[in-house]
């Protein structure tokens, strides 16, 4: 499925212009977005703080899935996401040193490299409330290409995001290095616009230039692979903005691969304790610590309810191959 999103120069400026800095404080981890849509989430909230998560949401970022009765994993319905708050005096994990760890649920980059630049923000707008994701570039033809999930793109069955605006290397307060991208196509799978199946909650979008850059050109770009064999080592990142994290800085989860254990998805999972905000984030595979440089090949997507520290992302087979050359020949 393709959308067309800001078409023409003026198009741009005006997706460009929405985000003001104050706007980009104040938007949202997509996954509240059942509750705000509502109108009953919001009121009185002036700030993050305190935020709950809807109950009864079917799709969104970091949603949490029941785990299903022995035997019955086909039947098991999908819940909506839980609350997740942290525990009392939680603060945001921070990896001081400079040497990455290859088995962490949640820490600070600091070793910088490649993957600073390549991964960034996404903010968006969705039944007119203002969001967050996480996305990172892609090699490709055009050189446009990021990578994100389909929840950051469209809300399943529902409305595609508007004002889609890609930051790369997002820093603290706000600082926007590298300049800003409006979406001018936006993809998703099939699967996912008909019915939210979360094997396929993949996004892709072709961006416009910033001071006449494809955003390749400005920054690098990760490759990409598909049909590559399960488990291994993975890295994943994002920009988590639900506590204990602020959604301030680049953080980084690392560890084993393995199938999902209810035989819901085809996802694999990643010990991660990354929340809200992170989804879309990208997970490299054959990751170089020292260059940054690593080959994405799957995303954050979602956690089951009960089992709140392991992170699921989808195969990239040839589905989402069929997705990445649409949208890299936009």
């Amino acid at each position: 499925m393709e959308h067309v999103a800001a078409r023409r120069p003026a198009d741009h400026a005006r997706v460009l212009g929405y985000w003001t800095r104050e706007r980009m404080a104040r938007a949202l981890p997509i996954d509240l977005l059942d509750g705000v849509s509502r109108g009953g989430l919001l009121g009185g909230v002036t700030g993050r703080s305190g935020l709950t998560t809807a109950p009864g949401l079917s799709h969104g970022a970091l949603k949490l899935l029941p785990r299903p009765r022995a035997g019955a994993a086909e039947q098991q319905p999908r819940a909506g996401a839980a609350e997740q708050r942290p525990h009392a005096g939680a603060v945001e994990r921070r990896h001081q040193s400079a040497r990455p760890q290859f088995i962490t649920a949640g820490s600070r980059w600091t070793t910088g490299g490649a993957v600073t630049r390549t991964t960034g923000r996404v903010f968006m707008t969705l039944r007119g409330v203002d969001f967050v994701c996480s996305a990172g570039t892609v090699r490709s033809a055009n050189r446009d290409v990021v990578v994100t999930a389909g929840h950051c793109v469209k809300d399943g069955t529902g409305a595609w995001a508007e004002n889609w605006t890609f930051v790369p290397g997002y820093r603290e307060g706000g600082a926007e290095p590298y300049g800003r991208y409006a979406a001018r196509r936006m993809f998703v799978a099939g699967p996912w616009s008909r019915s939210a199946d979360d094997d396929y909650d993949v996004g892709m979008v072709a961006l416009t230039t910033w001071a006449d850059r494809h955003v390749a050109d400005a920054v690098g770009a990760q490759e990409i692979a598909f049909n590559t064999g399960r488990g291994g080592q993975a890295f994943g990142f994002g920009y988590p903005a639900d506590p204990p994290y602020t959604g301030e800085h680049l953080v980084y989860c690392a560890g084993k691969l393995r199938d999902d254990p209810h035989g819901q998805t085809r996802d694999q999972g990643l010990g991660c304790d990354m929340t809200a905000g992170s989804s879309g984030g990208p997970w490299l595979s054959g990751f170089d610590h020292a260059t940054g440089w690593g080959t994405m090949t799957s995303l954050s997507s979602f956690k089951y309810s009960d089992d709140r520290r392991t992170m699921y992302g989808p195969y990239f087979g040839d589905t989402i191959k069929t997705l990445y050359t649409a949208a890299e020949r936009a």
